[in-house]
């Protein structure tokens, strides 16, 4: 057979294989499954806690997870101690260190997988919400009992009589609705980042509160008061003021409600809202205690009383304390936080 002979027959073979391999089903790649990933085993914790004072192992928990926080910690630590509510608690991570806060996660703090934490009781624990309510019912009462002289204050001629001055009953008015938006305020406005105080610290704040007003109350109704100096004029300049500053303050704790959800414990930067009351943000941090100060200036000017003059110098003290800690806090925590700002007075304090 010759060169083109087996050429032909060469084709007519391909020619046929393909026409064969045309007419088989075609099969689809097989496709690999991918190969499943390995699960990370979960590396537990162990937690132990002693006594920040004696060092005195209290409580060894095992296989604590990574994620759960130091309020989930106290309430186990709280299972073993029933004394010990968690509120009452302070989980530290030196003896002498700072609390830890609720929601800090255990593994982000900078301990190991066996963790060691300082516990201190802070004693009996009680709500914001009973504190403010106790230390503001207190004034707002004992206001009442001197302005309308009930017995053993002054002498019995003067028992549950009035005053013929009428800065004294305006006087009655602005106190008591003062204390009264507090009061409303606690039960409908304010958001508390910490839960409860030391019951401890109660007496001491309605000693301060109902001391004040009880002072205050009883040379302002006393039957021998006399009216300001400059009589009208400077009493409806300094009930001006009064209200101007409540109307303030209650906007700034509308404000700084509206900061923080429900339940929630974020803080963020308050800025100046379509409210022009809350337009002094652009130059104080804590303007709450700005207006709060002038309320008491405004009570000061209307009453003329030295007692009240001494409560707004003790309370714009106090209140600076507190103001230039949240404008410690505010620079601390934001990097952002606008420069122009002052604690408490503009450009000042």
């Amino acid at each position: 057979m010759d060169a083109l002979a087996l050429q032909a027959t060469g084709g007519k073979k391909a020619a046929n294989g393909a026409a064969v391999a045309a007419l088989l089903p075609v099969q689809a790649p097989v496709k690999r499954k991918p190969a499943k990933k390995a699960k990370k085993a979960v590396v537990f914790f162990e937690v132990e806690i002693l006594d920040a004072k004696t060092k005195d192992k209290l409580c060894f928990l095992d296989k604590v997870e990574p994620n759960a926080t130091i309020g989930e910690i106290k309430s186990m630590f709280h299972k073993s101690h029933p004394q010990w509510y968690p509120a009452r608690q302070s989980i530290r991570l030196d003896p002498k260190g700072k609390s830890l806060k609720d929601e800090d996660v255990l593994q982000h703090l900078p301990v190991g997988t066996t963790a060691t934490f300082y516990f201190r009781d802070l004693g009996a624990q009680i709500s914001w919400v009973t504190v403010f309510l106790t230390e503001y019912t207190g004034p707002l009462v004992i206001y009442l009992m001197f302005y309308f002289r009930v017995p053993f204050i002054y002498t019995p001629k003067y028992d549950f009589t009035t005053s013929k001055h009428w800065v004294v009953h305006l006087a009655c008015m602005c106190h008591s609705f003062h204390y009264v938006k507090r009061l409303l305020e606690t039960l409908f406005v304010h958001r508390f980042s910490h839960g409860t105080m030391p019951l401890r610290n109660i007496f001491k704040n309605c000693t301060y509160y109902w001391g004040f007003a009880a002072w205050m109350a009883y040379y302002i109704n006393h039957p021998l008061y006399t009216p300001p100096i400059y009589g009208e004029q400077q009493i409806r300049i300094a009930l001006i003021i009064f209200l101007f500053c409540q109307i303030g303050n209650f906007s700034i704790h509308i404000a700084l409600r509206n900061l923080r959800p429900p339940g929630s414990k974020t803080r963020k930067i308050p800025y100046p809202t379509k409210n022009p009351f809350t337009w002094i943000f652009l130059l104080v941090s804590c303007p709450n205690y700005t207006y709060e100060l002038g309320s008491w200036l405004g009570f000061t000017l209307m009453t003329q009383c030295l007692p009240v003059a001494f409560f707004t110098l003790v309370g714009f003290i106090q209140m600076t304390v507190w103001a230039k800690g949240k404008h410690r806090s505010y620079l601390k925590e934001f990097r952002d936080y606008p420069p122009l700002r002052s604690p408490i007075l503009p450009f000042i304090l």
